[in-house]
């Protein structure tokens, strides 16, 4: 597992970028960062484990949500250094906001636009009540 660990090129802060995609549709879900650390977990647990750079600390996917995601497939690009993971979604959905994916937002004439709904209200998933 080293040696797969190892292989990944990172960036100078130690982080490298992976996007995750649902393994039903292909459906881009978020993207995050990781470091070898959280990389080697992953992959002894199966469960995504993130570096966050804002917490500075790790993350499991879903540890408070408990929409987890269950790593299915992993890939790395043609230089090493992006991963791209398909993987089960369990729960509503990936992202924090309350959507499936993070990315429900499209430009539309020059603004940013809703694109979907919401399926879960995030002050309740989170407990960040009044």
């Amino acid at each position: 597992m080293n040696n797969i660990i190892n292989d990944i090129k990172y960036g100078p802060d130690g982080l490298v970028t992976a996007v995750v995609v649902d393994l039903e549709d292909a459906a881009v879900l978020m993207v995050a960062y990781m470091n070898a650390e959280s990389l080697k977990r992953t992959l002894e647990t199966g469960k995504m484990t993130y570096w966050s750079r804002s917490r500075q600390k790790f993350w499991v996917k879903g540890e408070s949500s408990g929409n987890v995601q269950i790593v299915k497939e992993i890939r790395v690009d043609c230089d090493k250094d992006c991963l791209l993971f398909k993987v089960e979604q369990k729960g509503r959905a990936a992202c924090h906001a309350g959507y499936r994916s993070c990315f429900y937002r499209k430009l539309d004439n020059g603004q940013w636009l809703t694109d979907g709904e919401k399926v879960f209200n995030p002050d309740e998933v989170y407990n960040k009540g009044p």
